[in-house]
């Protein structure tokens, strides 16, 4: 009963073309109807021109074969052409959907997806579904009511004999159904393999750095090579499932001819029926070989078809976790106010990684969260644009509960710069005006010089036109992280997110990104993940956070009064050049 719902979805994504699957299947009926007629042509032929001695039915009967190629020419042109035509439009329908869910679903599905995988069935897995919905499917449709038809004219010319002949056709569709039920399985499993083979793949070339700094080659083409003999091994298995039943396709209608010759020549001796007739039912099911070998093929192909589908499906399906509420509001105005009020949150059942978090941000104050790592800093932010939703507790923005907001409205008032900025494959324009493409080239400009970074741009020769190369690997770290910055600012969000953004650079490069970030979060509610208190020291409220706890709160000079995490960090980091500073400004 699955298998047949999977077939009935996918036959839903042709409802929207009647005009194509009409003109496809028209023209597949008509073809068919022009072979069934062939061997009736033949038989008039032999019984009334070769068998009577008249030349002139022979002459009509080729020039009626002949018109009749003419017009199969049409037919199978029109058959092939709107064929591939619903081939390829259910796949690019296919392949929308499924991208567009994969672009809605939250943060905790793809922490728990590999993208390799998810690539396979956006490729793999649908060019496998399009080869069967639109071209397979028809001719599979096609075969079998050619078969049908077959049988029916069989049944006129000689029912006796048809059902001689046909006596092997109940063992053909047993075995075909048995074929089809053992391979489906086995596709499943061949399309899942491939898609960890698209995994080990993706992984690879994305470390390739890592890859080729540990002198790791080797290592990564045997785990490469492992999987692909997998998936080879899978595949091989259904050669010889294939391999196994195909002969016998082929001697069941063997089986059939000579049926037919062993009771009807002696019945067209007897004059029981014409020579013609006999030469007709031999025809038909010789004209049965084919389509019979072929309905294997296409049993395989919708095998494949269906167990491909039900992967593309399966992702179609998943539950957006994070949809907006019935009656969502939109932030059209935010003065930046952000509250958490005894939220707890945790990415696995069991596992908290956030336990009673409260505190307020007030508008255009600048909070700092600090801690070791895996106390749950970069998780207090990715609430707060609600990547995920609290596991008790609210979080709230000017009062009001993020959970009843409009996520892209809410993500509109949220300008966010990661440690590792990732930059698209495009233009250095592009890259900052991502947030809002239809600003000018004015507001690029002004958004890069505030962000630090219009000088070194123009220093290539083609400035804002200069391609970044796949994840900005044509830039340095802190050239990233200042067009970053640019995209943010030109977002202009009244709440900011800072993580760590100045960890990994040089001392002359953190000076600039700190510029620019005082620039970014004048007048904007902001949240600051570092773990260098030098960048923390002007926070209006800094929390100290451990094991999901906020175990310490207040300013930095608060902090340093009572024993703790923060004053321990800050004997570490900071008491020796402070000291060191204030004492050779006495002396000077």
């Amino acid at each position: 009963m699955n298998r047949l719902k999977q077939y009935r979805r996918l036959l839903g994504h042709l409802r929207p073309y009647p005009r194509q699957v009409t003109f496809a299947y028209g023209s597949t009926l008509i073809a068919m109807g022009l072979n069934i007629i062939i061997p009736q042509i033949l038989k008039q032929a032999i019984d009334q021109g070769v068998a009577s001695g008249v030349v002139r039915a022979l002459f009509i009967s080729a020039g009626i074969i002949l018109a009749i190629a003419v017009f199969r020419v049409i037919f199978a042109f029109a058959q092939r052409y709107f064929g591939e035509w619903l081939s390829y439009r259910v796949a690019y329908d296919l392949r929308n959907v499924l991208y567009d869910k994969l672009q809605r679903l939250p943060f905790a599905f793809h922490d728990r997806s590999q993208t390799g995988d998810l690539m396979s069935r956006a490729t793999s897995d649908i060019t496998e579904t399009e080869r069967f919905i639109g071209v397979g499917l028809m001719e599979l449709t096609a075969t079998l009511l050619l078969l049908l038809g077959i049988i029916v004219v069989m049944l006129i010319e000689s029912a006796q004999l048809t059902l001689l002949a046909l006596a092997p056709l109940p063992i053909l569709l047993f075995v075909t159904i048995r074929f089809g039920r053992v391979v489906e399985p086995m596709f499943t499993k061949i399309q899942e393999q491939m898609g960890k083979l698209s995994t080990v793949m993706q992984e690879s070339l994305t470390g390739i750095r890592v890859v080729k700094a540990f002198a790791r080659e080797p290592y990564e083409l045997e785990k490469f090579d492992l999987d692909n003999d997998e998936w080879f091994s899978r595949r091989f298995r259904v050669i010889n499932v294939w391999a196994n039943n195909w002969p016998f396709f082929t001697f069941l209608i063997a089986a059939s001819v000579a049926l037919l010759l062993w009771f009807g020549g002696p019945m067209a001796l007897d004059n029981t029926i014409t020579v013609g007739s006999l030469f007709a039912m031999i025809s038909y099911v010789l004209m049965l070989n084919n389509p019979v070998q072929r309905l294997g093929f296409f049993v395989n192909l919708a095998a494949t078809a269906v167990a491909s589908s039900a992967r593309v499906f399966e992702i179609i399906d998943t539950p957006d976790e994070l949809a907006d509420a019935p009656n969502a509001h939109v932030l059209d105005t935010v003065r930046g106010e952000v509250a958490f009020n005894n939220v707890s949150f945790a990415y696995r059942e069991g596992r908290s990684t956030l336990r009673d978090i409260s505190f307020t941000a007030r508008p255009g104050e600048i909070v700092a969260l600090m801690g070791p790592t895996g106390s749950g800093k970069s998780t207090i932010t990715n609430l707060i644009p609600r990547f995920y939703d609290p596991t008790t507790g609210t979080v709230s923005i000017d009062g009001r509960d993020v959970r009843e907001v409009a996520i892209k409205s809410l993500r509109q008032q949220i300008g966010i710069v990661l440690q590792d900025s990732f930059l698209f494959s495009t233009t250095i324009g592009q890259n900052i005006a991502y947030g809002r493409p239809d600003v000018t080239q004015t507001e690029i400009e002004a958004a890069a010089t505030a962000a630090r970074a219009h000088d070194f741009i123009l220093t290539f020769p083609e400035g804002y036109e200069t391609r970044v190369g796949e994840r900005g690997v044509t830039l340095s770290g802190g050239q990233k992280q200042r067009i970053a910055i640019a995209r943010a600012l030109l977002l202009n969000p009244r709440i900011l997110v800072l993580d760590d953004s100045t960890s990994s650079v040089d001392t002359e490069t953190e000076h600039l990104i700190q510029q620019a970030l005082d620039q970014l979060m004048e007048g904007r509610t902001t949240f600051v993940i570092a773990q260098r208190l030098l960048t923390l020291k002007n926070a209006d409220q800094i929390l100290v956070l451990d094991d999901g706890r906020i175990v310490q709160r207040g300013t930095h000079s608060q902090l340093l009064q009572q024993p703790g995490l923060y004053r321990e960090i800050y004997d570490l980091q900071l008491k020796d050049q402070e000291e060191f500073t204030a004492e050779m400004g006495l002396r000077s």
